[in-house]
């Protein structure tokens, strides 16, 4: 309890002969003890459709645990082109190695964010989209079955401020668990329900512009039960990208929310292969 007190005392009377920088030298600095654990690259978390960046919540809480520092920027879930440009600025901004993890819709925007910026060195595909270059995901989804999202999805248009207009696409609440996430509790989901960010329709029409996955590596995840995205184009899309493919037994479309230790894992696992 008086520690602090002594060391101040000291500091004062060093000052006072002449040699306060020379007492300061023998205080350690937080600085120099984190240099000491070697650098980790940051970790940049990205949701996707119909929800926000708190899915991430348990696996930011172990990441952090663990000394990764971690950014979950609201991704705007206005189209292809506004999300991949808003996500790139972020990116930007970050200094040091970038580990770029994706949910669902999210995919499809880091896939477009990450072309060119040179120290994102790894992406994490969970449950995710991971189109190619002039791909859109209306014709992707059509590739597979078990999809319940175009049963599920409530349109409501809306007034851009320059006059143009739009529609915002959300899940109906007696639709949401069952689609979405079945796997997680019913006072669980309905938070989720209300709580949903919508996304543009135009996401699903929007052309992909460019395949990050085709110069960076990446890891993947699927979650066997997804009534989102069918596992089936899960595996299509992680087996083209070369990724290294995880599987998440029994998840639904939210495995970093049903099973965030191997969410974790497998980011770290991706970390680990690039520091």
């Amino acid at each position: 309890m008086h520690r602090p007190i002594a060391l101040l005392r000291r500091l004062v009377l060093a000052a006072a002969a002449g040699g306060l920088a020379a007492a300061l030298l023998t205080v350690p600095s937080a600085s120099a003890a984190s240099a000491d654990h070697g650098a980790k690259p940051t970790i940049v978390l990205v949701h996707g459709g119909f929800a926000d960046a708190s899915g991430w919540n348990a696996v930011i809480d172990r990441l952090q645990h663990e000394g990764y520092k971690t950014i979950a920027p609201a991704n705007p879930l206005r189209g292809i082109p506004t999300d991949a440009a808003y996500i790139n600025s972020v990116l930007k901004s970050i200094d040091g190695p970038i580990v770029l993890v994706a949910h669902s819709y999210g995919g499809a925007v880091i896939t477009n964010a990450a072309v060119g910026v040179d120290n994102v060195k790894a992406l994490v595909y969970i449950a995710a989209m991971a189109p190619d270059e002039g791909e859109k995901l209306v014709d992707l989804f059509g590739k597979f079955p078990g999809s319940q999202i175009p049963d599920s999805v409530r349109e409501v248009p809306y007034t851009n401020a320059d006059g143009s207009s739009g529609v915002d696409l959300y899940l109906k609440p007696d639709k949401f668990r069952a689609a979405f996430a079945a796997d997680l509790p019913v006072s669980t989901t309905r938070l989720m329900q209300a709580t949903q960010r919508p996304f543009a329709a135009s996401s699903y029409t929007d052309t992909t512009t460019g395949a990050a996955w085709r110069t960076i590596p990446s890891w993947a995840l699927v979650a066997t039960q997804d009534k989102a995205i069918p596992p089936a184009l899960e595996r299509f899309f992680y087996k083209r990208a070369k990724s290294h493919v995880y599987e998440a037994k029994g998840a639904s479309h939210v495995p970093m929310m049903s099973q965030p230790g191997l969410v974790t894992r497998i980011i770290k696992d991706a970390a680990r292969a690039v520091d």
